[in-house]
């Protein structure tokens, strides 16, 4: 039997494309799925005549795969990776290298890079971004996992990875779980991403009265300009298509309840865990959560009355408003995520590169932006970069858009039109740049009720205080930490 480059398990879409990507550029490989007429359709199908093996047993793939072996794994995320890991780990032998290419929680590919180490085998998580067009034409991929262990794959992730310019949409992205990390908080990105927009849709068509086809020709137009991106450019298409039934625009015809898989959860949990605010894309994950209160949304708004004003100023200047807040808002998106990896990457000791994961994220992926150039150049000038508001190209950028960016969270507010992320992307634009907040009445208040004491403006940080607010409370304290 001709022995393959790589083996691939999981042939749904995702797995299919991915292997029509690999074949097209040069490498042969061999596939299983665990129901093996869809093994067979597909060989006899999309991969006919090509350098497709297939195979219907794991037995089988092992022995189809040049050594050391590689296997790629495209399942769903959770209990059926442990399980094909589970039976084929006993089929390999040291120096193997498995690969996860599903949406894996971090802390999952942590614990299986742990313990397929101890067993002699490589292990490899892979964030891969651009879903089905993406897999087949050129995904953005994040590998976390042994350095070695990457080197290995890494001709043929590169051969098969978009390419922004000449460079491929993939790196190294550091130890065990790195990679599926980096593709969690792209996925929390791409929330924010896909909420700011609904909510710009939201203001034109139920603020200002813009029908379908208006819409499309402004995101069109945005797409154009310095919100050039691939969800700009969809949101276009989505509004202009009809259904071929009663040519009905489709998308008056979908139910307003957002769907998850529990990415863009993830990345809030961990952001809490680490302390880290990403407060646009914990809004745009409560905002599909509400969505999803259909029926009771239903009820109430038969019994709770809002304003019943109507937009009567300058239309098209409200338009060119909501592009400036609509940019400003990507940015802090953005700014939040790579805070947030870098908060991590101290943390779990990742050693990340923020400018080549802004690199990879330039084609390929949902979340690829004409800014992500800008933000890569930042990160280059700058690699310790704290937060992407402060570099000199964003302090403008936004900078010169925050006026017509708050004229928009304005109207939004008068209009009764809810935009919990682009009004949490103001705030904490507002809160990032004041040099004093008032937590201070927090700490008094913590301190008044549980004596957990606070520190002074006029002494030095790490030195604590208590107050004996009510001359009864004494000088026992509860001490101060940050749980």
């Amino acid at each position: 039997m001709l022995h393959a480059d790589i083996g691939l398990i999981g042939l749904a879409v995702m797995g299919q494309n991915l292997v029509l990507n690999m074949e097209r550029n040069g490498f042969t490989v061999a596939v299983y799925n665990r129901t093996g007429s869809k093994t067979t359709a597909f060989v006899e199908g999309p991969g006919a005549g090509k350098a497709i093996l297939p195979t219907y047993t794991l037995v089988d793939l092992v022995a189809a795969l040049k050594r050391p072996r590689k296997i790629m794994i495209m399942v769903q995320a959770g209990k059926a990776v442990d399980a094909v890991i589970a039976e084929l780990q006993p089929l390999l032998a040291p120096g193997d290298l498995i690969i996860d290419g599903g949406n894996s929680f971090f802390p999952d590919t942590e614990r299986r890079s742990a313990a397929l180490a101890a067993a002699g085998l490589h292990f490899l998580g892979v964030g891969v971004s651009g879903g089905e067009e993406g897999a087949l034409w050129g995904p953005s991929i994040m590998p976390g996992g042994p350095q070695r262990a990457y080197e290995r794959v890494q001709p043929i992730f590169e051969a098969i990875a978009a390419k922004a310019g000449s460079e491929p949409c993939v790196t190294y992205i550091g130890p065990r779980g790195a990679g599926h990390y980096v593709k969690m908080v792209h996925n929390g990105i791409e929330y924010g991403d896909m909420q700011l927009i609904a909510e710009a849709y939201d203001l034109m068509g139920r603020g200002l009265g813009l029908s379908n086809e208006e819409m499309a020709a402004v995101f069109s137009r945005w797409n154009s300009g310095a919100l050039e991106s691939f969800l700009i450019e969809i949101t276009a298409n989505i509004l202009r298509t009809r259904s071929a039934e009663d040519d009905a625009h489709v998308i008056d015809l979908i139910l307003d309840t957002a769907g998850q898989k529990g990415t863009g959860k993830w990345t809030s949990q961990n952001a809490l865990d680490l302390g880290a605010p990403i407060t646009l894309m914990t809004a745009a994950v409560y905002a599909r959560g509400i969505s999803a209160l259909k029926e009771e949304r239903q009820q109430a708004a038969g019994r709770i009355a809002g304003p019943q004003s109507s937009f009567h100023g300058d239309r098209q200047a409200l338009i060119e408003a909501l592009g400036d807040a609509l940019y400003a808002a990507k940015v802090v998106s953005y700014a939040q995520g790579f805070a947030l990896l870098r908060q991590a990457s101290a943390e779990y000791g990742y050693d990340l590169n923020y400018g080549e994961i802004a690199r990879i994220w330039r084609a390929g992926c949902i979340i690829r932006a004409a800014f992500l150039n800008d933000i890569t150049a930042a990160f280059r000038a700058d690699p310790a970069l704290p937060n992407l508001l402060v570099a000199p190209f964003f302090v403008e950028a936004v900078g010169s858009r925050q006026a017509n960016w708050r004229q928009a969270v304005t109207a939004a507010v008068a209009l009764g039109i809810p935009t919990p992320a682009l009004s949490a992307a103001l705030a904490y634009f507002d809160s990032y740049r004041s040099a004093r907040l008032p937590a201070n009445m927090i700490q008094a208040q913590r301190d008044y009720f549980g004596a957990h004491t606070y520190e002074r403006i006029d002494r030095p940080r790490g030195a604590f205080f208590h107050t004996d607010w009510t001359g009864a409370g004494g000088d026992v304290t509860a001490g101060s930490y940050n749980a």
